[in-house]
Order: C-alpha cells, then structure tokens, then sequence
C-alpha cells in the first residue's frame, strides 16, 4: 500500500514548512529520502512529483518540502505568492529548516515507526539546495550521505562584485523568466552570508563532512557550470562524480512538467541516485 501524506512543520520562529512525504508499506524499515529544491523553486517543480514516485516505487521513504522562506505558502505551495518571505530568506533559515525536518523525521507519530530507518537518511539537493546538503551535512550527524543534484559549490561568488547599492537601497530585485515576477533579495541575505562566513563556505564544509557524497551534474549546465561540480570531487575526492553528457541544469526538464516520459538525463540521475542509496545501505 501506498501512503503519502501532506504535513505542516510548524516553526515557532518561522514560517511553516509544507512538505510531502510518501512510502510503500510492507511493515520494513527503509531509507530515508529528504529532497531540497533550490533558488526559485519548490517541492512541486517540473518532475518532482515524479521523482517522489520513483524513490517510493523503489522502496524509500520520500520528502519533498518546500524551504520556509521560498516564497510559497501554505495554501499555495506552487510558485511564489509571498514575495516578501522570498526576499527574506538567508543560509540560516535554509539550514534552520533541513533541521526542522530532520527533528520531525525522529519524533513523528504521523507515520509507522517500524517503516522508518532513522540511521538511513540521505539528503538530496538541486543546485542551491545542493549547497544547503552540504552545509547542513557538515554540522548535523543525523545526515548519512548526500546527494548534489547540478549543485554550486560557493554562495559568495554569487554576489555582485559591488554591494554598495544593494546595501544603500537594502534590496535588489531578479525577474523571473517564467512567471515575470521581480523578486526581492534583501540585503539580509549578505549579512547573514557574512556573519558566517566561514561556516558558510561550502569548500569548509565539504572538506569536514564525512558522509559519503555524490555529485551528479550535465555538462551543458548554463546556470551552475559543470566545473563546480569538478571543483567539488577536487575537496573532495572520495565522493562519486557523475557527469551527464548534454544535459542542462534541470536534467533537460522543465516547468511545468507535462511530457509522459522523464527526460534520459533525468532517468540517469534518478538511476545514479538510488544505485547510489542502495549500495550504502
């Protein structure tokens, strides 16, 4: 039987989290799959419903949430009505909330104990969600290998060169593409970034994180070069690189996600992904 529930992660300092957890139940502890989508995006993008089924198919226990601060609600967790909790959003609060699923993972009554392997929870992420995996890998135990979906490899670089303006004005808006929406970045985002700097380099965490880690990425990424990934199998060189031979930054998906067919990179890092799962097990 197939289960899959909507929970809400209230956080008494944040936002709540909306998140979508499913599972196969045969009465047998399974790993944990947790997914972390990325800049402009949310637990519902593209194949992401898919890539649930896939993991649950295939004998995991699935979550997909949406970040606090993505700019999603709760009554709208698909694309971004709260343009405001968007522009709010820093590193701590991404990190704040990888942990507040994690505690919810541990003490849940909302889910059968025995179908859960608390000892077995891999977390993946998409592009900055990819950096948020390995940062949160780098300070939380609970997190036994990770996976990086077309992730970057430094939040820092990302900033413009000059800050000046965006510190004067204290916010700086990117349109996007899709929806048209120009969306506000505060100047909170640096501070935060700064404060913790060094905690927040992801060069720093890869090197102290210890879980096994897979690094998938296409080599026609456009948005995330395929270089970083490079970069990240060099701090890391015991970590599995996987490189997607033409395959965009969304492994050739997009939104919304209307073919009846996954993409071949898509299936690849799918494959990847779980092969990857299963052989630690």
């Amino acid at each position: 039987m197939i289960i899959k529930n909507k929970v809400l992660i209230n956080n008494v300092i944040e936002k709540p989290i909306v998140m979508d957890v499913g599972l196969k139940s045969d009465n047998k502890p399974k790993p944990i799959v947790i997914f972390a989508h990325g800049f402009k995006g949310f637990k519902d993008w593209g194949h992401f419903n898919e890539v649930m089924d896939f993991f649950i198919t295939n004998e995991c226990v699935f979550l997909k949430f949406n970040f606090s601060h993505n700019g999603g609600t709760v009554e709208q967790p698909i694309d971004f009505p709260d343009l405001d909790a968007f522009g709010k959003n820093t590193i701590t609060k991404e990190l704040n909330d990888v942990s507040s699923v994690l505690d919810w993972i541990h003490t849940t009554e909302e889910l059968p104990k025995e179908e859960l392997d608390i000892n077995d929870i891999t977390l993946i992420g998409h592009s900055r969600g990819g950096g948020i995996a390995m940062l949160a890998a780098s300070i939380d135990v609970r997190i036994k290998r990770i996976i990086t979906w077309a992730a970057i490899s430094d939040f820092e670089s990302r900033l413009p060169s000059d800050l000046s303006e965006w510190k004067a004005k204290g916010v700086v808006y990117i349109e996007n593409a899709r929806t048209k929406q120009q969306m506000p970045m505060y100047y909170s985002f640096v501070e935060d970034l700064f404060a913790n700097k060094n905690k927040y380099k992801i060069e720093n965490a890869i090197k102290k994180a210890n879980q096994p880690h897979l690094i998938i990425h296409g080599d026609s990424d456009l948005t995330v070069n395929v270089e970083e990934a490079k970069q990240l199998n060099e701090w890391n060189k015991n970590a599995d690189l996987k490189i997607i031979t033409g395959a965009n930054h969304t492994f050739d998906v997009s939104h919304p996600h209307q073919e009846e067919q996954l993409s071949e990179a898509a299936k690849k890092v799918l494959t990847y992904s779980l092969a990857f799962i299963k052989k630690m097990v």
